[in-house]
């Protein structure tokens, strides 16, 4: 019972509990007092967080594709949920912690930072993409919802973008940005006849699906 357990759960598990360690990482460096600025610190961890989720997300359909690593896919909407929370807290800190939700700074701030404007962007996608991740979405949108599903690859591209902006060097935006653009090749790269039964297959476990 329990071999069979991990094995249909297994992978979901451990999903969870990495996507959840990071969270337990920050919250307890801050109990304790540990950053020297929580802000800043704070900020930068959840945006890499969400960023190391993201790729993960996005990898999940070229494992299965050229793979047949199948498995993956009945964690993809969870990796995107897990992305979408951790930009979601990122936002949070430089709205409700770093300008206390002071709406008079933080409209000229929209306007005036330019990677704050990609930034927010990015999470409108995620937003969207979160709220239509459901079968009762997928049953209401049909076809369009896979269209609506691989507007990811936007929200990675301007995620991109929010980095080379933010950072003093492109070298972290470069990273990700060939990252993006493997993962993009991978997508449209022909499928080995062990992998098409995987790639054929709809998605076990709801949205996020960019096959």
């Amino acid at each position: 019972m329990k071999t069979t357990f991990l094995k249909r759960h297994g992978l979901r598990l451990l999903v969870h509990l990495g996507a959840l360690f990071p969270a337990v990482v920050m919250v307890w460096n801050l109990a304790r007092g540990n950053y020297l600025d929580p802000i800043r610190q704070m900020t930068t961890a959840t945006g890499n967080t969400a960023l190391g989720l993201l790729g993960l997300t996005l990898a999940c359909t070229p494992l299965a594709r050229l793979a047949g690593f199948r498995a993956v896919l009945r964690v993809r909407r969870t990796l995107g949920l897990c992305t979408f929370a951790y930009a979601a807290w990122h936002l949070l800190i430089f709205v409700g912690w770093d300008y206390g939700f002071a709406w008079d700074l933080l409209i000229p701030a929209l306007f005036d930072q330019r990677f704050v404007l990609v930034g927010l962007g990015a999470f409108v996608i995620l937003l969207a993409l979160a709220l239509t991740s459901t079968r009762g979405w997928q049953q209401r949108l049909g076809r369009w919802w896979k269209r609506l599903q691989r507007w990811i690859y936007a929200a990675a591209g301007l995620v991109v973008l929010h980095v080379l902006w933010l950072s003093k060097t492109p070298d972290k935006a470069l990273r990700y940005g060939i990252l993006l653009v493997l993962l993009l090749a991978l997508r449209w790269m022909p499928i080995p006849h062990t992998a098409r039964r995987a790639a054929d297959s709809p998605p076990t476990d709801g949205g996020f699906n960019i096959s």
